[in-house]
């Protein structure tokens, strides 16, 4: 069973592990995220999650409000949107449905909140598998961006109308 639950300082060498993994390095090859500062902040419009199977770590999981993100790493973006960083550990827990079933609980999370329209993703242009994955999901390419020197598509899953 798959549960989230938050990150802790607790995690910063396993994160700091996951991030030498050449998988975790070709979906966010540029990225150095100052562990050992942010898994002790938790501003409000931010959320650090490890996935756990049966109790033990598999994956990360970040969701933050692009609007109020303070590096406005989105650039000019609007309000009630939502941005998720996602990725699986090791190795041998990729292609086993895991990222989908986080991604499902990412996706109720986000939606929670009734003003939320929609959610960004931005996987490396490169990234093909992860832009399957994502439309899998029901995320639509919205353009591709330059982030911090890396050429991304940007994709965006909107609120279903009822």
């Amino acid at each position: 069973m798959i549960k989230l639950r938050p990150a802790s300082i607790s995690d910063l060498e396993l994160l700091q592990y996951w991030d030498t993994k050449q998988h975790v390095i070709d979906c966010d090859p540029d990225e150095d995220w100052n562990w050992e500062i942010e898994l002790n902040e938790n501003p409000k419009w931010r959320e650090q999650l490890i996935a756990e199977l049966n109790g033990k770590p598999i994956g990360f999981l970040q969701i933050i409000d692009p609007f109020e993100e303070e590096t406005h790493y989105w650039g000019n973006i609007d309000k009630n949107k939502r941005a998720i960083d996602i990725w699986i550990g090791e190795e041998k827990n990729l292609n086993k449905g895991y990222g989908t079933r986080i991604m499902e609980f990412a996706i109720k999370k986000c939606f929670k909140e009734p003003l939320v329209t929609g959610i960004l993703i931005d996987p490396l242009k490169s990234n093909t598998k992860a832009h399957r994955f994502y439309k899998k999901l029901g995320f639509d390419f919205i353009d591709e961006r330059e982030f911090n020197g890396a050429v991304c598509y940007v994709f965006e899953l909107k609120r279903a109308l009822l």
